[in-house]
């Protein structure tokens, strides 16, 4: 069985997010989508997501594309998760740029890493989703 990995913040749900789990799926054959806790969020977004984890783990798996839904680890372990799940293929968004970078470090020989596309980015990207819901006032 092919493990397939993918994480992120996952606050505004939309066509986009739905379009990279999708796509990620088609890795392998057990997809395991890891979200953000809200404090890791906060620390590399500089501000708490609008949803809180437990709101956002929920959305997640209400959509019924991975097969293991979880939120990541805390503190400095933050990279444990690839340790636990052992995936073949570690599936990146197109502009996800946290974490990345020590990403090698924890990984072992037969882990492949893929970017996936984007889908309609100039208006399924979730911080321009954010600014349209402030600048009306949504929240």
């Amino acid at each position: 069985m092919k493990k397939v990995l993918v994480f992120g913040t996952f606050d505004i749900i939309h066509p986009g997010h739905v379009h990279m789990l999708t796509e990620a799926k088609k890795y392998g054959d057990y997809l395991v989508i890891v979200v953000s806790r809200d404090d890791i969020t906060a620390q590399v977004k500089g501000t708490l997501p609008i949803f809180n984890e437990q709101a956002r783990l929920q959305q997640i798996k209400n959509l019924h594309i991975g097969d293991e839904v979880r939120l990541g680890n805390l503190g400095e372990d933050r990279y444990q998760v690839i340790t636990e799940v052992q995936p073949d293929i570690i599936a990146l968004g197109y502009d996800q740029q946290a974490f990345v970078d020590k990403l090698p470090e924890h990984l072992n020989p037969n882990t492949k890493v893929v970017r996936l596309t984007a889908y309609k980015p100039e208006i399924y990207k979730s911080s321009l989703i954010k600014a349209e819901m402030q600048k009306k006032g949504q929240i």
